[in-house]
Parts: C-alpha cells; structure tokens; sequence
C-alpha cells in the first residue's frame, strides 16, 4: 500500500511539473500530459526508488481520469443552457450546422477510405465533428479576441458542437453498449439513449422550481456532497442502461445550469475539473505503448489535413453567411481546428464498445499534433490570411464592394 500511494504521489507530482511548463509557455496542458504518460508508463525506466512505469496504480489512476471526464463533461452541461441554445440566433444554428456537417462528413468518408468498417468509421467521423472547448476559449483569451466581430460566431459553433457531441454519444452509446444484435434491438437501444436525454431536456426546462427548492441548502460541506452524490449515482446508472456515463453527467450539469444553483457549483466544480481533467488526459497517455505509433502516423496525419481543410472551408462559409469579413471567416475556422477532450472520449467509447484497438494510437497522434498545431494556427492566422489573399484576392474584391456603395 506504501508504494502504491508513493506511485500515485509521484504521478501527481509529474502532473503538477506539466502543467508548470504549459503555464510557461503559455500554451494549452493537454499535449503536455499526454506526451508525459506516453513517456512514462510500463516502457519507462526505473530510477533508484521511483518507479515511473506505475503497474501497482495503472487502475486507480485510469479511474481518477474516468472522474475526470465526468468533471469535465458536467461542467460543459453547467455552461450550457436549454435557454441559450433557443436564445443562439439564426446564424449560430446555421454556422453551426455547417461546420459539424462538413466535418462529420468528410471525416466518415476518410474512415471508409483508410479502410476501417462503419461503426470505426463513425467514431472517425465524430472525433474529427468535434472541436476542444477548453483550448479554443483559451485561445481566445490568450491572444486577446474575446471583442472580435468573429468571437461570438465561434463561441456559438462551439456550443453546437457540444449538443452534437451529446446527441452524438447518446447514439453510439446507444449502438456500441446497448448489447443488440439486430437492427430492431440496435433502434432500441438508440432510441433508450435518445429518450434518456430527451427526459433530462424535459427536466431542464419545466423542473427548475423543484430543482431550486431540493438543493436550497445553506452548508457548503453539504451542498457539495449532495451535488457530487447526484452526480457520480447519475453517471453510474446512465452506464447501468447502457448509456455514456460521460453523457449522465453532460446531461446533470445541464439540469443544474437552469438553476439559480448554477454560478455556486460552477464555483466549487472547477478545481476539481481541473484536476481531475488533467489525470484524464495524463492516464490517456499512460495507456499507450509509444512503440505502436509508429504505424498510425501516416493514417493520423491524413485526418489532421482532412480536419484543418474542412475547419477553413466551414469557417469561411459560416462566416461569410453571417455578414463577416474574409479575414474574420477564415479566424473561425483557424480558431476552432483544436482537438483535444472530447475527442478522446468519442474515441474511448468506441473502444469500450470493442472497436478496433487501432483506433486508440490513431487518435493519440491525432490529438497530439492538433492540440499543439491548432493554438499556434490561430496565433498565425493573419500571414495565414495574407497567404490566402494573395491567391484569391480577397482584399481587392471587399474594397471594390465597399467602394460600390459609397
């Protein structure tokens, strides 16, 4: 029991000197821990009394990072509203639309083509629809375009990729984890996960009343614990029936995010989110052999094109129907070509689903090269954009329009 809570210790303490190099340079943690458990882990070497291969607490620290994904998840439920969403305007729904089509799309047929089957294909195709919220709202503090004409656009897409991620989930689990065999047994087990979230839209939007009144309570001691009991009670049952414990989650702090509870939990839910987010993305990497990537680079490095290509292609779409410049619409799609989180747990749940294990390198590749490269696209986005200018003479075609109406 000594060495186990020394090796747990010792990978918090790895963790913790990560997240310092991030802070440094001032660039997003995910890359750096899973670059860290990739090279730590049961390839790493052992020095005097550390023991970096971490066999003893392999399991408890891949079930921190499962805690870390409810955090996470109930959190983006907590920042999300039934109200907002009505509230999101034309534009947001349509841009929206554009972009997780293009992507889905694009990225389903990439699957077919590197020869995975459907269902593989479909997790391809999700992973590649749906953009890291913690890096592109990081992104947009970091370089200071929080005020930018093309910031609310891109806040509103990524809040439909967050529904499409739900809707998302709730299906493949529905599909992957549901245990049927045939075609009415997997419209089922679908059609189970869809109402399960359905319900909760329900209780969102006409429950709040009683919602308020059960969690009116005064001890902060209490009222964390009541929270956190719902929660994890939640998850687990949402995995009872054989829908994503993730999407339990997603969906609960959905509930909450309509009370007047909402601002106190996102309060206390945060330090844990960050800590336990970080394990999630550090026992993602502990759970792969860096060895095997070698021959899921090439496979990867096909869907990073495919993903910045379809990102600049919808974001100049979206943006141009909503009335913004070239150079604002090609911002979008640069912003938004981060992966990173969710796409890790789509990929997690084709793998619980017994997918393809090849999927797991494939997506570590994948998630490494665009949670670093997606930042520093964005960073560059205007010699990107005088690039693109110079071909298609973006600048000289605004001003000949400005000019015609004056």
């Amino acid at each position: 029991m000594d060495n186990l809570i020394f090796e747990i210790g010792t990978s918090f303490v790895l963790v913790a000197i990560a997240a310092l190099f991030a802070n440094r340079f001032k660039f997003s943690i995910i890359p750096f821990l899973i670059i860290l458990g990739m090279v730590v882990g049961p390839h790493a070497p052992v020095i005097g009394i550390i023991d970096l291969k971490f066999i003893e607490s392999a399991e408890i620290i891949e079930f921190l990072g499962r805690i870390g994904v409810l955090f996470l998840l109930f959190y983006l439920g907590l920042e999300f509203s039934v109200g907002k969403l009505i509230k999101s305007g034309r534009s947001i729904a349509i841009g929206g639309t554009i972009y997780v089509a293009l992507n889905f799309i694009l990225g389903l047929i990439y699957g077919f083509l590197i020869g995975f089957p459907l269902y593989e294909s479909l997790i391809i195709a999700g992973m590649v629809a749906v953009s890291s919220t913690a890096i592109v709202a990081k992104v947009l503090v970091d370089l200071r375009r929080t005020g930018n004409a093309e910031t609310e656009l891109i806040l509103g897409i990524v809040l439909f990729d967050d529904i499409f991620l739900a809707v998302f989930l709730s299906v493949m689990s529905g599909i992957l984890l549901g245990g049927a065999t045939s075609v009415g047994g997997t419209l089922l087990s679908v059609s189970i996960s869809i109402g399960y979230m359905l319900l909760f839209f329900v209780i969102a939007r006409f429950g709040t009343r009683y919602i308020n009144r059960m969690f009116n309570i005064k001890s902060d001691e209490i009222f964390i614990i009541v929270v956190f009991a719902a929660l994890f009670f939640i998850a687990g049952f949402s995995e009872y029936i054989h829908v994503a414990e993730a999407i339990g989650a997603l969906l609960f702090g959905l509930v909450l995010s309509e009370t007047e509870h909402s601002q106190r939990i996102k309060k206390m839910v945060i330090p844990f989110r960050d800590f336990f987010g970080a394990l999630f993305f550090f026992s993602f990497g502990l759970s792969i052999d860096p060895l095997s990537l070698g021959g899921a680079i090439h496979l990867a490095l096909g869907a990073v094109a495919v993903t910045i290509i379809s990102n600049i292609i919808a974001g100049l779409i979206a943006g141009r129907q909503s009335g913004l410049s070239h150079k604002a619409s090609l911002n979008i799609g640069l912003t938004i070509v981060a992966r990173g989180e969710f796409s890790i747990i789509i990929i997690n749940l084709g793998l619980v689903g017994g997918l393809n294990p090849d999927l797991k390198p494939f997506s570590a590749v994948y998630v490494l090269i665009l949670a670093i490269f997606g930042p520093l696209l964005a960073k560059e986005s205007k010699r990107i954009y005088k690039l693109f200018d110079k071909v298609f003479k973006w600048s000289e075609k605004e001003g000949k329009r400005i000019n015609s109406f004056n």
